[in-house]
């Protein structure tokens, strides 16, 4: 039940009159405003509770470096991507590893072993590769056998790389987004292509480092 909501809600976002809420430059000034008044903390909280609610984590992380500079935002970025994963990590805990059994076969349970010897390259590999919403990917790998430690800390590595680049180019990413052209629209699928290939090749060598001789 937990999952069908946030999988409801990231297609919320994605899709309904719910993504009209994602505007750039309206998020921006209320998160300045926020900022203003009670500090970068309280950025990080916004960011944190948004991304528990399945908005995406790419909008987020460029609303929080315009919001509060390139230097604050990264960290503000970092920093909430590791509470929220923290929290939905210790969801999928609760659910147990009996899910992932009796939903995903022995197939799926023998992927989960060979990620949790190599725990942490894993995750960092996950988080180069967007295959799924940021919270609903956290839960599922509560459920698998990567430990908390290596989930934390390869969420921040595989974090970083990603949220630099937007850092460097968030000039234009934002023209991309506000006024699109062809220029500006092909050179963010270029990078967000190289991401994703370099991401899945990682995750690729992760899975086959861990087969047996």
């Amino acid at each position: 039940m937990v999952l069908a909501l946030l999988a409801g809600l990231a297609a919320a976002w994605a899709w309904s009159p719910l993504k009209h809420w994602l505007d750039v430059q309206r998020i921006v000034a209320a998160l300045q405003l926020w900022g203003q008044i009670y500090g970068p903390t309280a950025g990080t909280v916004a960011v944190t509770l948004a991304l528990l609610c399945a908005v995406p984590l790419s909008f987020l992380t460029i609303v929080a470096i315009v919001a509060f500079g390139a230097v604050s935002g990264f960290f503000i970025a970092l920093t909430s991507a590791v509470l929220a994963a923290a929290i939905t990590f210790e969801l999928g805990k609760l659910m147990g590893h009996d899910v992932v059994v009796r939903m995903g076969g022995d197939r799926v349970n023998a992927i989960s072993r060979r990620l949790g010897k190599n725990g942490l390259l894993a995750v960092i590999a996950i988080r180069l590769v967007p295959i799924a919403p940021f919270a609903i990917v956290n839960m599922v790998v509560g459920t698998s056998h990567i430990r908390r430690r290596d989930m934390l800390l390869g969420t921040a590595l595989g974090m970083t790389p990603g949220t630099l680049i937007m850092v460097f180019f968030i000039d234009q990413i934002l023209a991309a987004l506000t006024r699109p052209s062809g220029t500006t629209t092909g050179f963010l699928v270029l990078v967000i292509a190289l991401i994703i290939g370099a991401g899945y090749a990682f995750f690729r060598w992760t899975l086959s480092s861990n087969e047996p001789p």
